[in-house]
C-alpha cells in the first residue's frame, strides 16, 4: 500500500513582473510526494527546475498554486545548490556544524553531530581543511553533510554536480545514492542529466521550455541499491530514451 504523501503541490504558476506582461517561468505544475521519495525534475535551462526549488524552500512565492505538507507544520528543509558555498574562513568542520551554531546548539553537541555527517559523506581526515584545499566533489559533500545535520525532513538539491568534470560527477551520483539509502531523506533534485535523473530517482518528471509544464512522469523501475554498470543495461536505455523523447 502506497504511503500518504508528505507534499502536495497542485495548480502551481509563477509569473514575474517584467515590462511586457510578465515572465511566465512554471504553469499549472501539480505532483505529490511520498515519504522517502527521491524524485527528480528533469528539463533543459530556463524550464523552471530552480524556481520550483526556491518556492518549496520557501524562498519564493507562486503567483498561483497551493503547496500542502501533512501534519501541523511546515517540514525543516535542507537545501544544496549548484556551487557548495562554503564559508572559506571555516573549516570542513565548521562549515558542516554551522547551522546548529546558528540553532543555538551547545559545542560538544554540534561537534558529534558534524563528526556523524563527516564520517557519513566519507570526509574523515579532512575535519580540519580549509575549502580552498578541497576537491569540487569533496566540497559538494561538505554541503550535502551540512543540509542534512540539522535532521531535515525535506532535502532539495538544485543541480548540485552541475561544476564538476564528468567524471567526478558520476563518482558522485554512487556517492549520493549511498548517503540516501542510509539516511532515508525525502528527496527533490532537479538536474538537465537524463543519466543523472535515471541513477538516482524512483521518479522523474519531465518539464517543458519556459512555460514550464509537467510533460512526463516516469517511475524508475530499477532495482537499489544501484551500481554504475546498471547504466549500460537495456532497461535504462530503454528508460533514457523516453525521456530524451519527452525533451526533445
Amino acid at each position: 500500500m502506497k504511503p500518504s504523501p508528505i507534499l502536495t503541490v497542485k495548480d502551481l504558476s509563477v509569473v514575474f513582473p517584467d515590462s511586457n506582461g510578465g515572465l511566465h517561468a512554471l504553469e499549472n505544475i501539480s505532483f505529490e510526494v511520498c515519504p522517502r521519495d527521491f524524485i527528480c525534475f528533469l528539463g533543459p535551462s530556463g524550464s523552471g527546475k530552480t524556481t520550483l526549488l526556491k518556492i518549496l524552500a520557501s524562498l519564493l512565492q507562486p503567483t498561483t498554486g497551493e503547496i500542502n505538507f501533512s501534519g501541523n507544520r511546515r517540514p525543516e528543509v535542507g537545501m544544496v545548490f549548484q556551487q557548495s558555498n562554503l564559508m572559506p574562513w571555516r573549516t570542513v568542520m565548521d562549515n558542516i556544524k554551522l547551522p546548529l551554531e546558528l540553532d543555538g546548539v551547545g559545542e560538544s553537541e554540534a561537534r558529534a553531530k558534524a563528526s556523524e555527517m563527516i564520517d557519513l559523506v566519507g570526509l574523515n581526515g579532512f575535519e580540519d581543511s580549509w575549502p580552498r584545499d578541497l576537491s569540487g566533489g569533496m566540497a559538494q559533500r561538505v554541503g550535502i553533510a551540512r543540509a542534512l545535520i540539522h535532521d531535515p525532513d525535506l532535502l532539495l538539491l538544485d543541480e548540485p554536480f552541475a561544476s564538476l568534470d564528468a567524471l567526478t560527477r558520476e563518482r558522485m551520483w554512487t556517492e549520493l545514492s549511498r548517503i540516501w539509502q542510509a539516511k532515508q531523506k525525502t528527496v527533490i533534485m532537479v538536474t538537465h542529466s537524463i543519466n543523472e535523473s535515471l541513477f538516482l530517482a524512483d521518479r522523474v518528471l519531465v518539464l517543458t521550455q519556459r512555460p514550464g509544464k509537467i510533460k512526463l512522469d516516469v517511475e524508475v523501475d530499477l532495482p537499489r541499491p544501484r551500481k554504475d554498470d546498471i547504466r549500460y543495461t537495456p532497461h535504462f536505455g530503454k528508460l533514457a530514451r523516453k525521456l530524451r523523447d519527452a525533451i526533445e
